[in-house]
């Protein structure tokens, strides 16, 4: 059957929908500081809030507001000044809503980073102007383009504290320019802004102080920044969560979050892995019928053959190529558990909705996070380490690679004896 033609989604300017983007860096850079600048430029703070946190400056001896308190949770981040977990906040303007992970800037903190990034579409790139580009922004740098994160803003902090400097500024932009061009994904789109996160400075209102930089606030880069939640244009994938089959009906249903595509009523789809062949008759959100659904939406279908269907299954579209089911894994993990890996012992993988033991069968590479090159060396991996590994599956998956799915190709594994979450993958 010949698929009819799918309209543009065309996104109205005055509501572009919710973009999730991550602050990251090096430590002291002030990513927190900038967040709380973003929280309280927006007026996205409440009146108690706002009295807590003079409170609390005040007795910390300060005669400003230190906006870094409102994401620093925990109180040994506050008592130490740094950001150990990964904060999330909310905020909104006229054109967008907003959701940030503020990431720690440590090294041995490296799992968070990537906890927030794996869900992110943009990354905040902070530098502090007096330091340049460190290490650990080259390794946030990295990390966030091996998650797939397709653009960067770099952020150049602390203009206030070199005299506003152009010249300073447009040294560390050449300096990342040529770094990145070296070690990075190159099909990245990055942006370079000077603020000021303390004074407020290119952050949500124009700065006079930066006049001899012509481009737009980091809040206007945010609003027009592209989201990549809706992958519309990749092969449908509607892994299944939920058989709906009342009692005493001969309703049936399939319920499960479209990760990829759209489906519409009619469409010829096949169900894997087995390949079980049907056709959709109904698709549905809650009591409203639809007649087509796209990446994004959870919904409710029904076909027209009765089909052996269970949690777990993928329904895809029958005249996309079939994907493949694979048994056998090439991926690249972030441990993040403190028991080391180990090739003896059982895990389950977790991918979409399906659940499967599994062994990993090799160690075949490090990264070095400092040289950020691949080594092929024999370290056990132990916590925050990023590796690459064989994985075998005792039922096949029906997976996409990480770089062409976000959703369907990344997985989390269980630790099968305590069921601890030990560790996020990234299918190659």
């Amino acid at each position: 059957m010949k698929r009819e033609a799918i309209p543009d989604l065309a996104v109205d300017r005055a509501d572009r929908g919710v973009l999730r983007f991550l602050t990251c860096g090096s430590v002291d850079d002030g990513k927190s500081t900038l967040i709380g600048r973003l929280l309280y430029d927006t007026k996205a703070l409440l009146s108690d809030t706002l009295a807590t946190l003079e409170k609390t400056s005040a007795k910390r001896g300060l005669s400003a507001l230190d906006l870094s308190l409102l994401t620093d949770g925990l109180v040994a981040e506050r008592e130490q000044g740094i950001t150990i977990d990964v904060a999330y906040r909310y905020f909104a303007t006229a054109q967008r809503k907003f959701i940030i992970a503020d990431a720690p800037g440590h090294e041995q903190y490296t799992r968070n980073m990537v906890t927030a990034a794996s869900t992110a579409d943009v990354a905040v790139l902070l530098l502090d102007s007096r330091k340049g580009v460190l290490a650990q922004t080259k390794r946030h740098a990295t990390l966030a383009t091996l998650l797939g994160i397709r653009q960067l803003i770099v952020a150049v902090n602390k203009m206030d504290l070199v005299d506003w400097s152009q010249e300073r500024f447009d040294s560390i932009r050449a300096d990342l320019q040529s770094w990145l061009a070296r070690h990075a994904d190159t099909t990245v789109d990055v942006r370079y802004i000077p603020i000021s996160a303390l004074e407020g400075d290119n952050v949500v209102e124009r700065s006079e102080r930066l006049s001899w930089y012509a481009g737009p606030t980091l809040v206007e880069l945010l609003e027009d920044a592209p989201s990549e939640q809706l992958n519309t244009a990749s092969p449908a994938r509607l892994p299944v969560q939920w058989v709906c089959r009342p009692a005493q009906s001969d309703f049936r249903g399939y319920a499960g979050r479209l990760e990829a595509g759209t489906l519409a009523v009619g469409d010829e789809v096949l169900v894997l892995p087995g390949g079980l062949r049907s056709r959709i008759t109904r698709i549905a959100i809650g009591e409203t019928e639809l007649r087509r659904a796209i990446a994004g939406q959870s919904v409710m279908i029904s076909l027209a053959d009765e089909r052996d269907i269970s949690r777990g299954d993928t329904i895809v579209c029958a005249d996309d190529a079939v994907p493949a089911q694979r048994q056998q894994l090439a991926a690249t993990l972030c441990w993040l558990s403190t028991v080391p890996l180990s090739t003896a012992r059982n895990y389950v993988l977790q991918h979409t909705t399906r659940s499967v033991k599994t062994r990993l069968t090799a160690v075949t590479a490090h990264l070095d996070i400092h040289s950020l090159a691949w080594k092929p060396d024999g370290n056990a991996v132990a916590l925050n380490d990023i590796v690459q590994v064989q994985v075998k599956t005792q039922q096949p998956l029906v997976a996409d690679s990480y770089r062409a799915n976000r959703d369907t190709g990344s997985f989390i594994l269980v630790d099968e004896a305590t069921n601890d979450t030990v560790a996020a993958g990234l299918i190659d």
